[in-house]
């Protein structure tokens, strides 16, 4: 048994392999034991490709240490591969001498053939043959191993994936304990199928350690984190719980009005299980229909929602700039994918901000924010509630898929950390009669009036409404007022949000920029350049629009800023419109994929030798 620091495992197979649900589990239970992990869930676009073909490999990777990771791994010690064509889809993943564990079964000549092969080779092919390539039989030992339990052979193949699990719960030394409680649960209605995969598990397991397959096994410590309860949760259950306790805090009821969208859809799927806490959410029959419910909800007092990726904000500009004109609280979760158009639906990119910033029609601005982390989704959604409704706007909250379907552990935290939130509700008619445009002096918010309050009847509308009485008006310098007054209350958020901070030293070298999901890989990578004695600091952003205050200051003390996004660079040409006086060096990806450590080290060395 060796000790080591971390291990990242990456899972791969045909769609319906359960690669998904392989992973989860093994990193669900590398979670109770103590480690730090972060997740990267690969699906295929395609909802059910030919099989045995690179558009259907499905992976998971996961990164499990016992310091604190923040990403989930650029390459991986392991590769579970259930057939030819995952092997050759993560080749480009495996670090020089990895662990690779095929089912052997799988590898037949039509197989190699049908994943483009060129020979009945693929090891020496891919130039992995001096790896340690452990060939097991998997789908034929599972069917020995459930020969008993009366299942038919199409059920019991689909356990394989559990065997493939034992197997690595062995190399690992982690216990089967969460597994088989997990399957007993979900199977409760089939008592048999989950005996069968319980079988296969431990199958696998003893299979690996009675055959001595590894020269060695490994275990990796429990982390030393602060001391608490602990979860695992995606970035999109995070959103969702986040909005509840928004929702919670402010006495109003969260409703959320949205169409299925992929990376999105589980935000909705969450909000839905939750009656119980006094959540409605509405499955409309289309975007549109998503974003005006949710206005409609807010004209009526709820804490209005609405859930989308690219193309539906797309659809939702014109009812944005509704929700702007009416100055009615809304938040507008964008859960970011590769585009445009339909693009990669299940593929992870940043290219919304100009969409989020200025997609709309008319001096229309409003608050952007992006959350970092899967766990940071909770804070980050509670934050765009708060400000929306106590500061009455519209806020996009910008996620991407790699935080959105990715998860870490997450220190449950207590209500009693988190602020009230005070929308400015109407409950009593003030002197002189209600004005539905008249503004608090600190936030140029307007009152919020539900509808049926006596003495507060108001009319709203996408027209222009005369400043204070809120009627209609198409007087020149009215409408020129109200534009401002629109522009101001959004800049004026920037009073009520944090300053922007820098990670490490506060003048040098080299000043990391980033924003929204790639926090974790910027962070890392200026934690090891400067582990080497390099002049690096990180400055990273959550909220864009407006900027903090402070970020003048930060910037002006380092001699090169490099912004680094997955765009072609929208983030940078933004902070160039805001500060002109520097300059922006880029580093841009728009493969579907988030950044590696490697490339971002790599890059960030070249230019302290001012090779770029």
């Amino acid at each position: 048994m060796q000790q080591t620091k971390d291990v990242v495992i990456r899972f791969s197979g045909d769609s319906g392999d359960g690669m998904q649900l392989t992973g989860t589990l093994f990193s669900d239970t590398s979670a109770l034991g103590g480690n730090s992990i972060a997740t990267f869930p690969d699906f295929p676009a395609e909802i059910r490709a030919p099989q045995g073909t690179l558009a259907g490999v499905s992976g998971f990777q996961v990164h499990i240490g016992s310091e604190k990771v923040l990403t989930s791994g650029d390459y991986c010690d392991l590769l579970v591969t259930m057939n030819p064509v995952a092997l050759r889809a993560n080749r480009k993943w495996l670090k020089k001498g990895a662990t690779v564990i095929v089912d052997a079964d799988s590898f037949t000549e039509a197989a190699v053939k049908r994943a483009g092969f060129e020979t009945l080779d693929p090891f020496a092919e891919l130039g992995i043959s001096d790896y340690n390539i452990i060939r097991a039989p998997i789908s034929s030992m599972t069917k020995d191993a459930l020969a008993e339990t009366g299942l038919d052979m199409k059920a019991a193949n689909k356990c394989k994936n559990m065997f493939a699990l034992g197997i690595c719960f062995c190399l690992y030394d982690m216990p089967l304990d969460h597994t088989e409680s997990y399957l007993r649960r979900k199977f409760a209605k089939k008592a048999a199928v989950a005996e069968a995969n319980i079988l296969a598990l431990k199958a696998g397991y003893n299979y690996a350690s009675n055959t001595h397959i590894f020269t060695t096994t490994y275990q990796v410590p429990p982390a030393k984190l602060p001391k608490g309860t602990y979860r695992t949760i995606s970035g999109n259950v995070a959103t969702a719980w986040g909005l509840m306790a928004a929702s919670e805090k402010s006495g109003r009821p969260l409703f959320c009005g949205s169409y299925p969208i992929t990376p999105a859809t589980a935000i909705l799927e969450e909000l839905a299980k939750r009656k119980d806490l006094g959540v409605k959410t509405l499955q409309v029959e289309d975007e549109i229909a998503g974003i005006c419910t949710a206005i409609g909800a807010s004209f009526a007092g709820n804490m209005g929602v609405t859930t989308t990726s690219g193309p539906g904000l797309s659809l939702k500009s014109e009812a944005l700039g509704l929700a702007v004109m009416t100055e009615l609280p809304l938040v507008v979760v964008d859960v970011q994918r590769g585009g445009p158009s339909t693009g990669l639906p299940t593929k992870t990119e940043q290219a919304d901000l100009y969409q989020a910033l200025w997609g709309r029609n008319g001096e229309c601005p409003l608050v952007v924010m992006a959350a970092c982390t899967p766990s940071g989704c909770f804070d980050a959604a509670f934050r765009a509630a708060k400000i929306a409704m106590e500061h009455m706007t519209p806020v996009i909250l910008l996620s991407d898929g790699y935080i959105a379907n990715g998860s870490e552990a997450w220190k449950i935290p207590s209500m009693s950390q988190y602020p009230e939130i005070h929308p400015p509700v109407v409950t009593e008619v003030p002197d002189g009669g209600f004005m539905p445009y008249k503004r608090d002096a600190e936030r140029l918010a307007r009152s919020w009036a539900l509808p049926g309050s006596p003495g507060c009847e108001h009319r709203l509308g996408g027209l222009e409404k005369l400043d204070v009485k809120g009627s209609l008006s198409h007087d020149p310098l009215n409408h020129q007022r109200m534009v401002d007054l629109r522009a101001e209350k959004v800049a004026r958020v920037a009073e009520f949000i944090p300053e922007q901070e820098v990670y490490g030293d506060k003048s040098g070298d080299l000043l990391v920029v980033g924003w929204g999901g790639t926090y974790g890989q910027l962070r890392t990578a200026v934690d090891m350049l400067r582990a080497d004695g390099k002049s690096v600091s990180h400055c990273h952003f959550s909220h864009i629009n407006p900027l903090p205050k402070g970020v003048e200051k930060i910037f002006s003390k380092f001699g090169k800023i490099v912004v680094c996004e997955l765009n072609m660079g929208q983030f940078a040409d933004y902070l160039r419109t805001k500060f002109q006086q520097f300059t922006y060096l880029q580093h841009n990806k728009v493969q579907g994929l988030p950044f590696t450590v490697v490339e971002l080290t790599d890059h960030f060395r070249a230019l302290l030798e001012d090779k770029k």
